[in-house]
């Protein structure tokens, strides 16, 4: 089974949010490393990209599929994880551990509309 860590917030699309004050970090959670399998590269945006929710910031290639990422939250990208241009591998290693970007929340009201851990829960393991 997955793992989901609680007090993080999840999409549909299976990414992860934790927030920290007017930021949030952003990664992939452990069923979509699980379903993409051993990831090989990670597209990411450019430091001072404008993300919007629903909207692809990048994307996560493995040796099988390729997956678009898409934002959970809005904001302006404030950092990437360099780490994982040289080791993308890492997300498989612990992906709630190596988040992908830190955003500036534009509109903290936004995370309200993602699901919980226990909801997530229940997509995640279907």
């Amino acid at each position: 089974m997955s793992k989901v860590i609680e007090g993080l917030y999840y999409s549909e699309s299976h990414e992860w949010v934790k927030v920290e004050g007017e930021f949030a970090y952003i990664g992939i959670t452990d069923f979509a490393q699980h379903q993409l399998g051993n990831i090989v590269y990670v597209d990411m945006p450019e430091v001072d990209d404008e993300v919007s929710k629903d909207e692809d910031f990048g994307a996560v290639e493995s040796v099988k599929a390729a997956s678009d990422l898409l934002s959970p939250v809005s904001g302006t990208v404030v950092e990437v994880n360099e780490k994982l241009s040289d080791e993308p591998e890492l997300i498989n290693q612990d992906p709630y551990a190596n988040w992908i970007m830190k955003v500036k929340l534009s509109d903290a009201g936004e995370v309200e509309g993602l699901m919980d851990s226990k909801a997530y829960e229940a997509i995640a393991t279907e």
